[in-house]
């Protein structure tokens, strides 16, 4: 049975009504991801930060369970700087993580950026981007004092305390692979771990194995060895791939911030010895506070220089 005309247009109309339906809710996933990270900031007004708990000076939860440290230092600077080019004000919250929770979190675009004690390594680029490094510290272990451990040789069946997914892990296991990995979820157990002696020695960045060492009581019963790391790794943050202008910002920021610092700048100065110098968090000692500046100084010297109306 042939339908009448009007009844014809109106299927047709509803035909389309639906086809073009289909089309839009298809396209709104497209539209969404195509959105940059420095839009998605702009838009929000909020920046996500994830950063370390338990790594201080870089990072960690203070006594009133505020993140603070360095590396948040370096985020606030990284704020200011969206604000100044976006032309509004930006919030900064701040996402305390574990280390295996770093990259999943910005993979997932839970969190727009990482800055604690992260370093770079090839595998890790794969997944995220690196800005440039704005630290140095490196893999060493912190054993009771008197402790012959420290050669690759004198770690064969020793149990080392690592935390997964950490370079730390990595460089124990190149440095002996026949050494016995023990995991732990946060630097406290490991600390612990090592009090109680059911670990031989705990495997942490350089500088966090200072910060800590200095906050005891009796910093003599234990001591960080070797003398030269198993490895050495530049401090960086780590944002999502593919979001080049976001990352220019990041660069551009930690760039100015270590030119000031160089040139003397007050503020930029002040932060640092907030956690790095003679009265800081971490009292380094003169070649490792040595390898930070002259890190910031290659750093910067393959680097136009900043405006001085902008440091």
């Amino acid at each position: 049975m042939r339908l009448p005309a009007f009844t014809r247009v109106s299927m047709y109309q509803k035909i389309t009504i639906a086809i073009l339906s289909l089309m839009f809710a298809a396209m709104m996933p497209s539209v969404a991801a195509a959105e940059t990270l420095m839009q998605k900031i702009a838009r929000t007004g909020v920046l996500k930060a994830g950063t370390s708990k338990d790594a201080p000076p870089f990072a960690y939860s203070d006594k009133e369970g505020k993140l603070n440290g360095y590396s948040v230092d370096m985020l606030t600077l990284i704020k200011e700087q969206l604000e100044k080019e976006l032309g509004k004000k930006i919030q900064l919250q701040l996402i305390g993580l574990t280390p295996a929770q770093r990259i999943p979190q910005i993979v997932n675009q839970q969190v727009d950026i990482v800055c604690d004690a992260t370093s770079f390594t090839w595998e890790r680029d794969k997944k995220v981007d690196f800005s440039v490094s704005y630290a140095v510290t490196g893999t060493q272990l912190l054993v009771k004092s008197g402790s012959n451990l420290g050669s690759p040789e004198s770690l064969i069946g020793k149990r080392i305390g690592v935390l997964a997914q950490t370079t730390n892990e990595q460089a124990i296991a190149r440095a002996q692979p026949k050494a016995k990995l023990v995991y732990f979820k946060t630097r406290a157990e490991g600390y612990a771990a090592l009090e109680k002696g059911t670990i031989d020695a705990f495997s942490s960045d350089s500088i966090l194995l200072e910060a800590w060492l200095q906050q005891q009581k009796n910093p003599d019963t234990f001591a960080i060895v070797p003398d030269l790391p198993y490895s050495r790794e530049g401090i960086a943050c780590m944002v999502p791939e593919n979001n080049s202008k976001f990352l220019d910002t990041v660069n551009y920021s930690l760039i100015k911030f270590m030119q000031g610092f160089v040139n003397g700048n007050k503020r930029n100065v002040a932060i640092f010895d907030r956690w790095f110098g003679p009265q800081g968090a971490v009292v380094l000692n003169r070649d490792l506070r040595d390898l930070v500046v002259e890190t910031m100084q290659l750093v910067i010297e393959f680097r136009e220089d900043i405006p001085k109306n902008d440091l």
